[in-house]
């Protein structure tokens, strides 16, 4: 048997679809050295711990794809703002 189970772990993300990217993106980041939002972990694989991760409630997946777009690009002005200031002084 599958643990966690893939009823449990679809009641923290909206379908199949989006379950498999976020837990491949998370267990990519894992694999990179990103600090675990779990204390233990039963799987030894970074996809099993990902899993885990997601159905803890720990890990989620962003439901708004503009807003994060929107966000990312203020942060990317704001950067190059501090750049340019940076660069007056």
């Amino acid at each position: 048997m599958l643990k966690p189970s893939i009823d449990s772990l679809l009641k923290e993300v909206p379908s199949k679809y989006s379950l498999v990217i976020l837990a491949s993106k998370r267990a990519h980041e894992l694999d990179e050295g990103v600090q675990p939002t779990v204390e233990s972990f039963d799987s030894v694989k970074s996809v099993g711990r990902a899993l885990e991760e997601i159905e803890a409630g720990t890990v989620i997946s962003d439901p708004n794809p503009e807003e994060k777009r929107e966000r990312l690009r203020i942060e990317r002005e704001e950067r190059k703002r501090q750049r340019e200031q940076e660069q007056k002084e």
